[in-house]
């Protein structure tokens, strides 16, 4: 794919630009939020399975602070975005557009969707540890299937759906975990959590009809380049959106 340099010089200045307002948002998270912390939890047996030795009892192996969380994966893309746009990165980028992929993408988003997924789960009131190391596992295994699908897939006629495929059943299931949570809860849950599920639900999900329509290819989603500037688009809206939702409800 041929690229004009004018539009690797706009890419460059875009992603300067968002590594300074992801950056920017992080230090007020860090700043202004409050000492909130969160559990993680731990239960564990007692004896031979079903007939415990003593009650099992839910221990608390650690705790987070929220606000910290919420700046971390703000850094993270703050980071990808210097990286992209540095005199090392700068040249990779470009050579990574031209083969219409971007493997700086999907290790940031494999990262960064990845931890605000296990913090939606959070505030819902998920605490067990090997649940939310699950639930980072499995929506790091959606990203990647992003990318092998990248690798893999010719975009426009000869299209293999099977890794996009994959990787929607694997991305539906996070969300369907705390989804559990939700439902259990109740009313025990404020109004606001249920806000947060519901948008940043919608915000992954446009992410994936963003690669369909790249891989289809038709139309002005004939230029690569499209794809990418919604999905940088689309990541600083959704990081910010759940960010700010958690500072204004929990962390001020």
């Amino acid at each position: 794919m041929d690229i004009a340099q004018t539009d690797f010089d706009k890419l460059r200045r875009t992603n300067i630009a968002l590594a300074v307002l992801h950056a920017g948002q992080a230090v007020v998270m860090i700043a202004k939020s409050g000492t909130l912390s969160l559990p993680v939890t731990g239960a564990f047996g007692t004896g031979p399975p079903g007939r415990p030795e003593r009650p099992v009892v839910l221990e608390t192996l650690f705790t987070y602070r929220l606000g910290w969380g919420v700046a971390l994966f703000l850094i993270l893309s703050a980071v990808f975005h210097a990286l992209v746009a540095s005199g090392w990165g700068f040249a990779r980028y470009q050579r990574e557009l031209s083969a219409e992929r971007n493997r700086f993408r999907w290790v940031e988003y494999s990262l960064s969707s990845s931890l605000m997924i296990v913090l939606v789960a959070g505030i819902t009131g998920m605490t067990d540890g090997a649940a939310l190391i699950a639930i980072f596992g499995v929506n790091v295994s959606m990203i990647l299937f992003g990318w092998l699908m990248e690798l893999t897939s010719p975009r426009g006629k000869s299209v293999k759906w099977t890794p996009f495929v994959f990787g929607c059943i694997a991305g539906v299931v996070p969300w369907l975990a705390v989804l559990v949570y939700l439902v259990g809860a109740g009313n025990g849950v404020p109004k606001f959590v249920y806000g947060i599920y519901v948008s940043i639900f919608f915000f992954f999900n446009c992410f994936a009809l963003v690669q369909y329509k790249q891989y289809r290819a038709q139309g002005k989603w004939v230029d690569y380049l499209r794809g990418e500037r919604i999905y940088m688009v689309l990541s600083l809206v959704a990081k910010s959106l759940l960010a700010w939702q958690i500072f204004a409800n929990v962390l001020i």
